[in-house]
């Protein structure tokens, strides 16, 4: 005999557990399976900026995030050869400060929540086949793991993400044609509850499994509609931080083509995240952790910052993590978090957004879980707002992780932008999200700060011009990419 819910989520990390606590807090049953026991990580590197800050705030968990003890990041300064500029934040909803939280007790305090909200957590477990009626998901398969097995990779338990489960896809066939009931699309055999088995029955199937999810592969929609090559690697390990001084700064700094991070966390650690160009990725391969303390060299501001600190933690790597947007609305079913889009840890914005869209998604479902064509249109049009909402920053994200001869440009927009007074803080309100990304991106701006480049780049003007070339051409098919997104 199946289990009977309103609604079933696979993934209780970021994006799966604040809809868990949206719906269950609408007086709705509602079960998430998860194959991590908590708390556990997960390969993320965790910036939230103010406006992320404010997510938390509107899904009532920040009270409790904030007692984990990290640090309020009431600054940000932006850094490269011969320039520096720090300042604050305009306040999102009264908050004026962003946060950068381990994932650990961040993702152990969100289930606490849900569970707070009512609804029923369960670790260990792994959802294994959609059920279907009719071409419409209505329930799911579990499998639930003996408390020592090790987790699979990928898929629920992912190995690399920004917001939910997994992180940093490939075709597979419609999975929705059944008629009966039956399970289609199986990742895994037949079996009896007593076996470790059973089946949920749900009105509305959520994935909040992560890049690697099993359910979008389940449901037909692993594919995405668009898709961007990460320009970076990241790489990154924790310190010990005695340096009070800059407790309250988010910072990074530009140094030709490396991109190097420190972010104060909660434990008295701070994150230092490598953006290194990926054509550098065989110069960490075998050699992990000298090549690592090596490219900390290369960026002189980062090498001072750490000044002092050292270095607590293995380090930890994602070399591949594509940007894309899934389709992630069907019939009885939906995507959220980084299971339906993703976007380059360069800009920090995933778990900002897994947790404003598992918000949204809970907020909009609920009120019609009972009338399937109204949960449909409500679901298709939180698709589009997630979009829309979305496609703009995802194209400033992949300009920003290129890692080719584009980087002096970069830097030199960066230098444009935080000149002068409020300067970070505007550059600030774009990560925040209060303003527009696409006047950063403007083309006279773009194109001062290629000329600037080429005056200083000397050697490499010609490559400079190359990436500059493409880059412009990137953006003029960006509305072409935005229409398809946002249009039903």
């Amino acid at each position: 005999m199946a289990e009977q819910a309103d609604v079933v989520i696979a993934g209780a990390r970021c994006a799966g557990a604040v809809a868990a606590a949206t719906l269950a807090r609408q007086g709705l049953r509602v079960i998430a399976v998860d194959p991590a026991h908590f708390p556990s990580t997960t390969v993320s590197t965790h910036l939230l900026f103010a406006g992320g800050v404010a997510e938390l705030a509107r899904a009532g968990v920040l009270e409790r995030v904030e007692k984990i003890g990290a640090p309020r990041l009431s600054r940000a300064f932006i850094g490269g050869p011969g320039h520096g500029a720090a300042g604050g934040y305009t306040p999102v909803d009264g908050l004026d400060y962003g946060m950068c939280v381990r994932r650990a007790p961040l993702d152990a305090a969100l289930v606490d929540a849900a569970r707070e909200a009512g609804a029923d957590v369960r670790e260990g477990h792994r959802v294994t086949e959609v059920l279907w009626e009719n071409g419409r998901a209505v329930g799911v398969r579990v499998r639930s793991r003996a408390g020592g097995d090790p987790e699979e990779p990928g898929g629920q338990s992912g190995s690399a993400g920004s917001g939910d489960q997994g992180g940093f896809g490939s075709s597979g066939g419609r999975g929705g044609s059944g008629s009966s009931g039956r399970a289609r699309g199986s990742a895994g055999s037949q079996g009896s509850r007593a076996s470790g088995e059973y089946e949920i029955r749900a009105r509305l199937v959520i994935g909040a499994d992560g890049r690697r999810s099993t359910l979008a592969r389940l449901l037909g929609a692993e594919q995405p509609r668009v898709t961007h090559a990460n320009g970076r690697a990241c790489y990154y390990a924790y310190y010990e931080d005695p340096r009070e001084e800059w407790r309250n700064t988010a910072a990074m700094w530009l140094t030709g083509r490396e991109l190097g991070n420190a972010f104060p966390c909660d434990g008295g650690l701070s994150l230092v995240l490598l953006m290194p160009p990926v054509e550098r990725v065989p110069d960490f391969r075998g050699n992990l952790e000298a090549e690592f303390e090596r490219t900390v060299t290369l960026v002189p501001g980062l090498a001072e910052r750490l000044s002092g600190c050292s270095r607590a933690t293995k380090v930890v790597s994602s070399t591949t993590h594509p940007s894309y947007f899934r389709r992630s609305s069907g019939q009885g079913w939906a995507l959220v978090g980084d299971a339906g889009h993703f976007k380059d840890p360069v800009t920090a914005q995933g778990i900002r957004d897994a947790i404003r869209f598992a918000r949204l998604l809970g907020e909009r479902a609920g009120g019609v879980i009972g009338d399937p064509a109204a949960l449909d249109d409500a679901v298709r049009a939180w698709e589009r707002r997630r979009n829309a909402e979305c496609v703009h920053t995802y194209h400033w994200t992949n300009l920003l992780g290129r890692g080719d001869a584009l980087a002096p440009v970069q830097f030199e927009l960066l230098r444009v932008l935080t000149d002068g007074p409020g300067g970070v803080r505007r550059v600030l309100d774009v990560y925040s999200r209060l303003r527009d990304p696409r006047e950063t991106l403007a083309l006279p701006g773009l194109l001062r700060a290629t000329v600037r480049a080429l005056a200083h780049g000397a050697g490499e003007r010609p490559a400079i011009l190359r990436s500059a070339t493409e880059a412009l051409r990137e953006l003029a098919g960006n509305r072409r990419e935005a229409r398809r997104l946002v249009l039903p």
